[in-house]
């Protein structure tokens, strides 16, 4: 059998061991341990499609995909040695189909491709595996924070803006709120499928082929929605890079949110939520102390989603709309990252949700004596004395006033001080009693009466998670509909290789 070299084209020297050791090497490292199966998929389809259209021989292409087969039995990585003077991973694959072959059979599985295609190709194959676990996580994500909320419907709590107490709320109308941004996250990323899943197969370098190639067949054959549409757009197009690591990024941002409330609210001071000991750490000096360690870890990584986004699309401005490795390597280089720092951060939300506890006698007695129940007192004064909000506002204000400089809590709020500023403001008394200026006061009823459309009520809060429950059954179908279609296509791929071969 022939002998193959090192052929590196026109190319006569090896690569610099620095080219080797920054470039070629990373990539060669990465690509087998995500990437392997990928570039064999891509070369049966490709192998099927040439015999298909009389290109290649049949019995060409049964010695090819009998080594790729072989090959594909190896596992996620191969069994024969790489070598990294060979560029990279494809080159080696191709060496040993062609020590196994002889170069001129194992030589014709390149006709009418590219790397640059290949690649653009694998690329999309990967992050769309990526794309799906993502996905997968961040439902049962979802799923958690909804059984949170739906048991803590009813836990009354004060509500903030500016961390200053607002207005009650419940706890289940909270995450609710979370979970009405992550539907919007979720939904982001899932959009993102149809600019993913579109193959590149067939643009070759970035002029397309004379020879008559079918793309539809090896698009359909590798699970994509359809071909790309330009020979030029197959090689140059990363933004679907841009979009999935925008996308994570919000969502990063949601949960860093979503994170920094529990952690204030688990602080001794506020003391509504704790963490479970699984997900918090002791000091090593303090023994009082338990840190929420993995809701500080979800805000930092969420800073690393944000500077992976724009590490892709700064990599990819300024490039010229084509192949360059600027936009095939460095352009997606971060994108690996930002997937795993997404699984890091899912699942590490994931179980602190699942095993925090509400203190909820806390919750409420704190609400009782904020001032956070005054609104409401402000509205029962509108209802009862006939008077505008305004004026109601300024009484309120005055009686809170009042109350601090006095070293009192709202729930001790009576008849008298209300009186007392009315008179002075507007020279006439509320009719308001201390029984009926308590119930405004009360935070349970308070939270409980409000059952406009998003309103904080037991059973507004009920509907408001089924409504979000619903959508989510649709983007698990969804997700579970697309990955179907592409285990469908897999089993069709290797069934055709399997009559090939026989």
């Amino acid at each position: 059998m022939q002998e193959q070299t090192n052929r590196r084209g026109k190319i006569a020297a090896d690569p610099a061991p620095e080219v080797v050791k920054f470039i070629i090497s990373p990539a060669i490292k990465g690509d087998l341990e995500r990437a392997y199966q990928a570039y064999l998929d891509v070369n049966k389809a490709h192998v099927l499609m040439l015999a298909e259209c009389g290109i290649i021989e049949k019995d060409v292409a049964k010695a090819i995909l009998e080594v790729t087969s072989e090959m594909a039995a190896m596992g996620q990585t191969p069994t024969f040695p790489i070598d990294p003077n060979r560029e990279d991973i494809y080159f080696n694959l191709e060496h040993y189909l062609i020590s196994r072959t002889g170069l001129e059979i194992g030589g014709q599985q390149h006709t009418a491709r590219s790397r640059n295609d290949l690649v653009a190709t694998v690329t999309r194959l990967v992050a769309r595996n990526q794309f799906f676990i993502v996905c997968g996580l961040f439902n049962a994500l979802r799923q958690t924070i909804i059984d949170l909320a739906k048991r803590n419907k009813e836990a009354v709590m004060a509500g903030y803006t500016h961390l200053q107490p607002s207005e009650p709320i419940t706890f289940g109308h909270y995450c609710s709120a979370i979970l009405n941004a992550m539907q919007r996250d979720y939904r982001r990323i899932a959009r993102v499928y149809d600019s993913l899943n579109l193959s590149p197969l067939g643009g070759t370098s970035m002029g397309s082929s004379t020879f008559p190639i079918n793309r539809i067949m090896t698009a359909s054959l590798l699970g994509f929605d359809a071909p790309l549409n330009n020979s030029i757009d197959c090689v140059a197009s990363r933004d679907y890079a841009m979009e999935l690591t925008a996308a994570m990024a919000i969502a990063g941002n949601t949960f860093s949110r979503f994170s920094y409330d529990l952690y204030v609210w688990a602080t001794p001071d506020y003391g509504y939520v704790e963490v479970d000991d699984s997900v918090a750490v002791c000091s090593s000096i303090m023994p009082q102390k338990k840190n929420p360690w993995t809701l500080e870890h979800i805000r930092g990584k969420a800073s690393h989603l944000e500077g992976f986004f724009i590490s892709v699309m700064n990599a990819l401005k300024n490039t010229p709309y084509t192949h360059c490795q600027d936009v095939a390597g460095e352009g997606v280089a971060y994108l690996w990252q930002a997937f795993d720092e997404m699984r890091a951060s899912i699942e590490l939300l994931n179980v602190t949700a699942k095993g925090i506890t509400l203190h909820t006698d806390r919750m409420v007695q704190t609400a009782r004596g904020n001032f956070c129940t005054v609104t409401e007192l402000a509205n029962t004064l509108v209802r009862h004395d006939k008077i505008s909000f305004r004026a109601a506002h300024e009484i309120v204000a005055l009686v809170v006033d009042h109350m601090i400089k006095h070293n009192k809590k709202a729930d001790e709020i009576g008849a008298d001080v209300v009186n007392e500023i009315f008179m002075k403001l507007f020279n006439r008394k509320s009719s308001l009693t201390d029984k009926e200026i308590q119930l405004a006061l009360d935070p349970v009823k308070n939270a409980h009466s409000k059952t406009i459309l998003g309103g904080t009520a037991p059973q507004e809060v009920e509907r408001q998670l089924q409504a979000i429950e619903s959508v989510l059954e649709s983007d698990r179908a969804e997700l579970k509909e697309r990955m179907s279609a592409v285990n469908f296509a897999k089993a069709s791929l290797e069934e055709k290789v399997k009559r090939i071969i026989a």
